[in-house]
C-alpha cells in the first residue's frame, strides 16, 4: 500500500529519529536559533507570559517527551527541530530516501536526537548543551521590533536574544579558548525566523501600532529589514558566519487572520497576503546585499518559505493533507484556545497528519516536516543562493 506522502513523511521522521546516526552532511555542527513561536523551544515556559504552549495538547507527538509539552508551539517537532535532526534525502515532492546504517545498529531517540536539539536558553541546563547542539534563543510572541507582543507581557525580543547569545559566546571563549572558539562558530549555523508576530500586530485592526498611527504597508516593511539587518551584522560581528534567515510565511492564510477578516471558507486575506509579500521581496534583496557586502567568508540564505506553505495549502491532497486552512486544535473562531484540550471531539481533530495547522497560528509536525525537507534539499526557488544543507557544508577557507 503506498502511504499519502505527509504520512509517509511523519512515519519517516520516526524511523529516522530512532535509526539513524546523524550525518556528518547535516548535523556537523551546532546550530543557534534565534525568533519567535515557529521555533521556540520552551524559552516562554520560564517567563510571566500570556504565550506559553506548557500544556497538553501541544507535543502530544513530540517523541523525546513522550508526548508531554515542552514549550514547542505545535504538536511535535518544529522546523528547526527538524533541520537538526532528520538524516533523511528529500525530494521536491517530499518522497524521502532512507540512508539506513548498514550495521543495522538501532539508536535509541534519547541517546541520538534528543541530545542533538538545541536546548532552550533559558533553561537550567542549558549550558552543558551548548558546545554540542547549540542554543535556541526563540520565544514566543517576540518580534524584530522590541514592542512586538507586549500585549502578551513576557517575550524575549530579538534585541535581546542577541544579548543572551553574547553572553552564550562569552562562557564558550572562556571553556575553549579564542582560537577553538572562532573555529566553532564559523561551523555554526545560525537560524533567524523572526517578523510574523511584528506584520500580525500591523495587519491586526484590533492592536494598536505602539500607540502610533501605523505607517504605510513600505514605510513598515522597510523599519523591519532595517532592524533585522541590523541583528544580523551583529552577529556577524559575533562571529556568526552561516545564516539562514527565514521569511514570514502567508499570514493571511493562518486560522487567526482568516477569522479576524470573516475570509470564506477555502479562501486567505490578500490584504495580509501583500503586506508579507512585500516583506519578503525585501528581504530577499537584503540578504542578497549581506552576502555582496561580507564576501565569502559569510554566507546568508534565504528561505522561502511562504511560497512553499502556499503551494501546500494549494496542493494539500497531494501531500495526503484532509483540510488546509483549518485549526487541528483549537477551533476556527475566538477564543482559538487549543491549551488544555484533551481528547475533545469538538476542540481537537483526530489525525494530526491531515492537517497543514496544529492551531490557530502555527502549522503541524506534518507540515514542517516537508517545509524543512525542502529547505535542505530544494532548489533556488525554496532557499537562495543555496539550500540548507548546502550551508551546512559550506567551508570557506
Amino acid at each position: 500500500m503506498t502511504l499519502p506522502r505527509a504520512i509517509y513523511c511523519s512515519s519517516v521522521l520516526i524511523a529516522a529519529l530512532l535509526l539513524l546516526v546523524p550525518s556528518s552532511a547535516v548535523v556537523p555542527h551546532a546550530l543557534f536559533i534565534f525568533g519567535d513561536s515557529l521555533v521556540d523551544a520552551g524559552n516562554n515556559d520560564y517567563l510571566v507570559t500570556l504565550s506559553k504552549a506548557n500544556a497538553p495538547p501541544y507535543g502530544v507527538d513530540f517523541a523525546f517527551s513522550g508526548g508531554e509539552p515542552t514549550g514547542r508551539f505545535t504538536n511535535g517537532m518544529t522546523i528547526a527541530d527538524i533541520m537538526g535532526n532528520v538524516k533523511c534525502e528529500f525530494m521536491s515532492n517530499c518522497d524521502c530516501k532512507l540512508d539506513l546504517m548498514s550495521s543495522g545498529t538501532t539508536l535509541s531517540g534519547e541517546a541520538l536526537g534528543q541530545k542533538s536539539l538545541a536546548p532552550p536558553y533559558l533553561a537550567p541546563n542549558s549550558s552543558a548543551a551548548m558546545a554540542s547542539s547549540g542554543i535556541n534563543y526563540g520565544s514566543g510572541s517576540s518580534g524584530i521590533f522590541d514592542d512586538t507582543g507586549s500585549f502578551y507581557i513576557g517575550r524575549i525580543p530579538l534585541r535581546q536574544q542577541i544579548d543572551y547569545f553574547e553572553k552564550t559566546k562569552a562562557q564558550i571563549l572562556k571553556t575553549m579558548g579564542e582560537e577553538a572558539a572562532t573555529d566553532f562558530f564559523k561551523k555554526a549555523l545560525f537560524v533567524i525566523a523572526a517578523g510574523s508576530n511584528d506584520i500580525l500586530e500591523y495587519v491586526s485592526p484590533s492592536v494598536p501600532f505602539f500607540g502610533r498611527e501605523k505607517p504605510d504597508p513600505s514605510s513598515f516593511q522597510d523599519a523591519l529589514v532595517s532592524n533585522l539587518t541590523f541583528y544580523l551584522k551583529r552577529l556577524n560581528e559575533l562571529g556568526a558566519r552561516k545564516f539562514v534567515v527565514s521569511d514570514v510565511g502567508p499570514l493571511g492564510c493562518i486560522p487567526y487572520v482568516r477569522a479576524l477578516e470573516f475570509m470564506p471558507a477555502g479562501e486567505c486575506s490578500a490584504s495580509a497576503n501583500r503586506v508579507t509579500e512585500g516583506y519578503n521581496k525585501k528581504l530577499k534583496r537584503m540578504v542578497e546585499r549581506m552576502n555582496q557586502e561580507t564576501g565569502p567568508e559569510s554566507k546568508f540564505v534565504y528561505t522561502n518559505t511562504y511560497d512553499i506553505v502556499m503551494e501546500i495549502i494549494q496542493n494539500y491532497r497531494q501531500y495526503g493533507f484532509d483540510n488546509a486552512l483549518d485549526p487541528c486544535c483549537g477551533g476556527s473562531f475566538p477564543p482559538f484556545l487549543c491549551i488544555g484540550i484533551v481528547n475533545s471531539s469538538s476542540s481537537l481533530c483526530s489525525d494530526r497528519s491531515k492537517y497543514v495547522f496544529w492551531d490557530a497560528f502555527h502549522p503541524t509536525e506534518a507540515a514542517n516536516l516537508i517545509v524543512a525537507g525542502k529547505l535542505l534539499d530544494g532548489d533556488a526557488d525554496a532557499a537562495f543562493p543555496i539550500n540548507v544543507r548546502q550551508l551546512f557544508q559550506y567551508d570557506h577557507k
